[in-house]
């Protein structure tokens, strides 16, 4: 029975999504680890994040439909730490919000900012990936760990492939990601292009995040007619990667 399980997990999303009429989404990755009340480091991370998730929300489309469609919606793995800064940012923007959790032994739980409607559980992390995927118009990724960077890496993967449509990417807080990744280092050792450097960029204020998603192609006016395929309008097929 794990196909038909396969198909409602796809099935049950996909219809809050567009229920709620959701066109498209800025994904926002992050530890489930920070904490507001944490160190400094962790307090300023929360609250960057909290503002991105702010500042999206009012200038992306989340708060005034286009042909009765909401785009760049902020979407979260919808634990806390990051997830909840960012779901809380947009909530207090008045915007509609969403969390795709998982079944996890530590950590994850719905954060209390995620729009009730759009807090979805999921069992498989293949069919919350999908989903993560299939709307995302930009990534932002703020410092994280194992989780955090096989959402980073494998979007990267799909867009350096082909298997999905080129969208920006910003990694946020340079001096986290430089130190824990040399991507240098990858490029002069030849396990990836040195153009592969050029899909993402590197943000370290909340305005300078949102500023990049648009100078790399993050579109603030899109319009959907009718429930219009998701797939057709996102530009790729689900099925060429799941």
């Amino acid at each position: 029975m794990r196909g038909a399980r396969f198909m409602m997990e796809y099935a049950k999303a996909e219809q809050r999504l567009r229920a709620q009429k959701i066109l498209s989404t800025i994904v926002v990755f992050g530890s489930a680890r920070i904490r507001e009340d944490g160190d400094e480091w962790q307090a300023k991370t929360y609250v960057a994040a909290r503002e991105f998730g702010r500042i999206a929300s009012q200038r992306g489309g989340a708060l005034a439909a286009t042909d009765g469609w909401r785009s760049n919606v902020i979407v979260t793995g919808g634990g806390p730490g990051v997830m909840e800064a960012a779901n809380r940012g947009a909530q207090e923007a008045g915007a509609v919000t969403i969390g795709l959790n998982i079944a996890l032994p530590h950590e994850q739980a719905p954060n209390p900012y995620i729009t009730p409607d759009l807090c979805l559980q999921f069992h498989y992390f293949a069919m919350r990936k999908m989903h993560f995927a299939m709307r995302a118009r930009g990534l932002v990724i703020f410092p994280g760990g194992f989780g955090t960077m096989d959402e980073f890496f494998e979007l990267l993967t799909l867009n350096q492939t082909g298997k999905a449509p080129k969208l920006p990417v910003v990694l946020y807080d340079s001096a986290f990601w430089n130190k824990i990744v040399n991507f240098e280092a990858l490029a002069d050792a030849g396990m990836i292009a040195r153009s592969d450097l050029d899909r993402f960029a590197m943000a370290d204020d909340p305005e300078q995040a949102w500023a990049l998603l648009v100078e790399h192609g993050l579109s603030t006016n899109e319009h959907a007619e009718n429930g219009a395929d998701i797939a057709v309008l996102s530009g790729w097929d689900a099925s060429d990667v799941y």
